[in-house]
């Protein structure tokens, strides 16, 4: 009936522009849904379109001539045809879309807060597709980020088992991370809001590599990491993933599409993941995984408008319950000082948004709002916070002759309170309310085809820190079709939020110590960017990326674990810090099927404070990742190989007689998966996670010191403050758990079926 429909509108948009130029008229679809909003081109000319609801796309008044018909959209392979078109002469050309197993082809980001072809873009956005992450399953987007170069899930907790986003040798803080282009997470968010968003409605995930404050404001200051979920028209009728391993995680991913009426989608997603064993391989009397249960539910909405203008609203809400600590720990125990835990429980609300306004000019108004609730304990500690963020946005996007011009007004509402000092005045309770209001504009100039320039600056007014000012400048050299040459410098802040600054800081283990008025951070960054295509005649393709950066941070905010074992000493460097380095992807695809995805990336991450140069702690100066499939399509069978490397990382001891290593070894994680697609709709795969069996333990006494006593009541301290040794304490240790650098599980095998119907 579908079709039936569609043929029939294309019949009577044929009769109504009968007597005009009508040209070219056509549907775009993939397997037996049509595509929305897929870009069309006629190459070398200004004509270009958008498909409508029904994946329809009409050209008319076209010359007479011979050209060549582009169609490009997210997640699809990029196809071209060349057609000869008469004098009122009318044609018909249909496209079929394939999904796009090429990670470093050209697929539509928005990198510059607009919907463009990546290789046209001045600033250099990698995307990554569900096609990519499906390589090496996980239960979260947290997890599934250790695949992609540059950027490393870096475990903040040996206990909890909560983390950050680290790219380039930068911690958490320093990374802005989104959801369709909302601010939703951040402050308290960045280390628990990663968790329970839907691995199969996501569409792709976009990250920019350095500063990006000029768009997005604040924690955009090292880089950005954008998840755009899918479009509910899109989608598929019903989607479900569902593994386990045999650690018995299980993690269930569902969604289901719903044609409310004729002008409104629903896409209703869900995510359960669950894992309530205690494993203590380490044998230290702790557990070496935290038990987790996740709900996550998430709603998105897609209504069709006159002119194909944009409405799309979203709602999450996510609900977790984890612990970990020792073996023995009961829910009885929370918060007590009998048996050591720590147990947390999150709730969350998001609402986001965007709503082009019925105007001539095209003017997007885009919000979001959430809201965070912490009820935590770390032994007897209790951290319980309260977050709320509201953001408003409208920008005027405007195409004049060569300049393509981007303005917007926003505004960012923070309230953040908890029960402990951050958030005190004079030992009464002061929950920071921060007002954070900003204009900006850019301009994407096109001086030709092979050189472009854009232009940006933003102003923000914080209602704590006063004015800030962000400029940024990109130039984007087009040598040919197959080189391209980009220059990006700009800056970036980041508001101080204390939370954000080191997990740790929260742990029982250790007081927390303010040593001045904490200001915020600003960065400066340049990048070279250079892309290199090259087509081999026997079909293969090779895609190189390599990006030579340079960041250099004012007022960055310091954690000192040295002075004092019992302390977290925060403060504004006395200097400055830097990361420089270079980065190198390499997408390899041969006609065989054989697909290779290689990266690289070498850093150089230093505080430099009166002219002595030190590396922070978790800082490698090395990582590598890799993916090597095969598909062998007789026996409809993929096999994926998947993997990292790092370098040694500085690691905080407690002491000069702490005998754990004060340097982590050489390490690698390693995945392999097979994939079987014969059954129609159904994928099944299996694999096994850490082939080598790698854990931290590994060369070390011990991970968590003094576990036997993780209440301190049998350490004993000098005069000043000194843990003494004594036979009971041989190292003069305290309870700590901040000697974590990587994931403790080791080997393990996976299991998990997938099945999309549309």
């Amino acid at each position: 009936m579908k079709k039936i429909f569609i043929a029939v509108a294309l019949f009577l948009i044929q009769a109504v522009h009968s007597q005009e130029n009508i040209s070219i008229i056509g549907l775009i679809t993939h397997k037996t849904a049509t595509v929305e909003k897929a870009s069309i081109e006629i190459l070398d000319t200004s004509f270009e379109k958008q498909t409508d609801s029904l994946g329809t796309y009409t050209f008319w008044d076209i010359p007479q001539g011979n050209y060549k018909i582009q169609v490009s959209t997210t997640g699809f392979k990029t196809q071209r045809k060349s057609i000869s078109i008469k004098t009122k002469e009318k044609v018909q050309l249909n496209f079929e879309l394939q999904p796009d197993d090429n990670e470093l082809n050209e697929v539509v980001v928005s990198g510059t807060l607009k919907a463009i072809k990546r290789l046209e873009s001045a600033v250099p956005v990698e995307v990554y597709t569900p096609v990519f992450f499906k390589k090496n399953p996980t239960a979260s987007i947290y997890e599934a980020l250790q695949n992609v170069n540059g950027v490393r899930p870096q475990l903040n907790c040996g206990v909890c088992n909560t983390g950050d986003i680290h790219i380039n040798g930068l911690e958490g803080p320093y990374t802005s991370v989104m959801i369709d282009g909302m601010p939703i997470v951040s402050s308290l968010s960045t280390v628990y809001g990663l968790s329970g968003i839907p691995n199969s409605l996501v569409e792709r995930i976009e990250i920019v590599k350095g500063p990006a404050s000029s768009l997005y404001g604040s924690e955009a200051v090292g880089g950005l990491i954008n998840i755009i979920t899918k479009n509910p028209s899109n989608a598929p009728l019903f989607s479900a993933d569902v593994f386990t391993t045999s650690w018995l995680e299980t993690n269930a991913d569902l969604g289901v599409k719903f044609n409310i009426t004729k002008k409104a989608t629903s896409l209703l997603g869900l995510n359960y993941y669950n894992y309530n064993q205690t494993i203590d391989n380490d044998h230290d009397g702790f557990t070496d995984v935290t038990a987790q249960n996740r709900i996550s539910l998430f709603n998105k909405w897609n209504f069709s408008r006159e002119q194909n203008r944009l409405f799309t609203i979203a709602v999450r809400g996510m609900y977790e319950d984890r612990w970990g600590g020792d073996i023995h720990w009961e829910k009885k125990y929370r918060g007590g000082d009998e048996i050591y835990g720590e147990s947390i429980y999150t709730k969350r609300g998001e609402l986001l948004g965007s709503y082009q306004l019925p105007t001539t000019e095209k003017l997007m108004l885009a919000f979001s709002g959430t809201v965070h609730y912490q009820d935590s304990r770390y032994g007897t500690t209790s951290y319980i916070a309260n977050q709320k963020i509201g953001f408003l946005q409208l920008t005027w996007d405007k195409k004049t002759g060569k300049n393509d011009l981007l303005t917007g007004i926003a505004s960012r509402y923070t309230y953040y309170d908890d029960n402990t000092q951050s958030t005190a005045l004079l030992n009464e309770n002061n929950p920071e309310k921060t007002w954070l209001p900003g204009i900006f504009v850019q301009d994407e100039i096109a001086f030709s085809e092979k050189h472009k320039v854009l232009l940006g600056l933003r102003y923000d007014y914080n209602s704590i820190h006063g004015n800030i000012l962000t400029p940024r400048m990109a130039y984007k050299l087009k040598i040919n079709e197959n080189n391209i040459l980009r220059f990006n410098a700009g800056t970036g802040f980041r508001v101080v939020n204390l939370f954000t600054e080191d997990h740790a800081a929260l742990t029982g283990s250790r007081e927390v110590v303010i040593a001045n008025n904490l200001n915020p951070e600003k960065s400066m960054n340049a990048n070279l960017n250079y892309i290199k295509k090259i087509y081999l005649n026997n079909g293969t393709f090779i895609g190189i990326e390599t990006t030579a950066f340079y960041t250099q941070f004012s007022n960055k905010i310091v954690s000192d674990y040295a002075t004092d074992p019992n302390k977290i000493i925060y403060d504004n460097i006395d200097g400055y810090a830097l990361s420089q380095g270079i980065s190198c992807n390499t997408d390899i695809n041969f006609t065989n099927g054989l697909k290779f995805i290689l990266g690289a990336t070498y850093m150089d991450v230093s505080n430099v404070e009166n002219g002595i140069k030190t590396r922070p702690y978790l800082t490698e100066n090395f990582t590598a990742t890799w993916s090597v499939s095969y598909k062998i399509n007789k026996i409809n069978l993929a096999i994926d190989y998947t993997g990292n490397v790092y370098s040694p990382m500085k690691l905080p001891l407690l002491s000069e007689t702490d005998p754990r290593n004060p340097y982590s070894p050489w390490y690698s994680l390693q995945n392999i998966q097979l994939t079987y697609t014969g059954i129609k709709g159904f994928e099944l795969y299996a694999g096994i996670k850490n082939l080598l069996n790698f854990t931290p333990k590994q060369n070390n006494p011990f991970l968590i010191s003094r576990t036997e006593d993780p209440f301190d009541k049998n350490v004993q301290y000098d005069s000043n403050g000194k843990v003494l040794v004594t036979p009971a304490n041989p190292y003069g240790l305290t309870f700590d758990t901040t000697y974590v650098y990587g994931p403790n599980q080791g080997i393990r095998g996976f299991f998990g079926l997938r099945y999309n119907l549309f």
